[in-house]
């Protein structure tokens, strides 16, 4: 635990990768949560591989990022978290968090679909269904592990590098969105929160893999997921664009 003095300066040392190749995601989760705790931190991105290297064999360390907290190494981000007395997850620990999720949002989703009224408009309505349910899945999949998820999701969104816990929100707007569409409900909500993430992430995906030539996985269907990032991701968002803009339109046109 922090100790009287630290308490006092609440200051921290951050020591990350941040290079043109690759900005490491749990330094920026490293930064914000100390940040979040009430520490200044003293921020020194790594901006190259030798430099990187340099710091890891002065330190005597083989992973950064590194944090120090009243000269003492503190240690990478699931160092910190146990240093700052929150939870820390382990693959040996038993939760029910996936499970809960997937049923909570069932149940939302049949909530949904109960609540919407036959329509003659079948081709059309089915495209609506098809797109609402999609998002709703594809949340589902975040929300799962919203951790993993939140941590490859910031090797590429351009928002949740500036503002971290957006790669939490991400997933719970995903899956709003997509429910009041489904339903037919709040589109007023639904359509401008569905047309920012969605043009926020079609902008990321354009620059990371058309722009910058990264080759990253997409965190579109999860944490774990070993989908590339390119085209198919960017569909997704321009479909999610399109969708936002066609559920107000329509209650003019039809």
């Amino acid at each position: 635990m922090p100790t009287t003095a630290d308490q006092a300066t609440r200051k921290a040392a951050l020591y990350r990768m941040e290079t043109d190749e690759h900005l490491c995601p749990f330094g920026l989760k490293t930064k914000d949560l100390l940040k979040r705790h009430g520490y200044e931190v003293d921020d020194h991105p790594l901006t190259s591989r030798e430099a990187t290297d340099a710091f890891m064999r002065e330190a005597g360390v083989a992973t950064t990022p590194q944090t120090f907290i009243g000269g003492e190494r503190i240690g990478g981000y699931e160092a910190v978290r146990e240093h700052l007395g929150l939870d820390v997850a382990s693959e040996d620990d038993t939760t029910y968090v996936p499970v809960i999720a997937l049923f909570s949002v069932a149940f939302l989703l049949a909530l949904a679909v109960a609540s919407v009224s036959l329509s003659s408009i079948v081709a059309i309505r089915t495209l609506e269904y098809f797109v609402a349910i999609a998002m709703v899945l594809l949340g589902l999949q975040k929300l799962k592990d919203l951790e993993a998820f939140s941590t490859m999701f910031l090797n590429y969104d351009l928002l949740a590098r500036r503002y971290v816990p957006y790669g939490y929100l991400y997933a719970f707007a995903e899956t709003l969105a997509g429910l009041l569409m489904l339903a037919g409900l709040f589109i007023w909500l639904a359509a401008p929160l569905a047309l920012f993430i969605g043009t926020v992430g079609a902008v990321s995906v354009f620059k990371a893999v058309y722009i910058d030539r990264r080759e990253l996985k997409c965190a579109c269907v999860g944490g774990d997921s070993n989908v590339p990032l390119g085209f198919v991701s960017l569909t997704e968002n321009l479909i999610m664009i399109l969708m936002a803009i066609w559920m107000p339109l329509k209650l003019y046109v039809l």
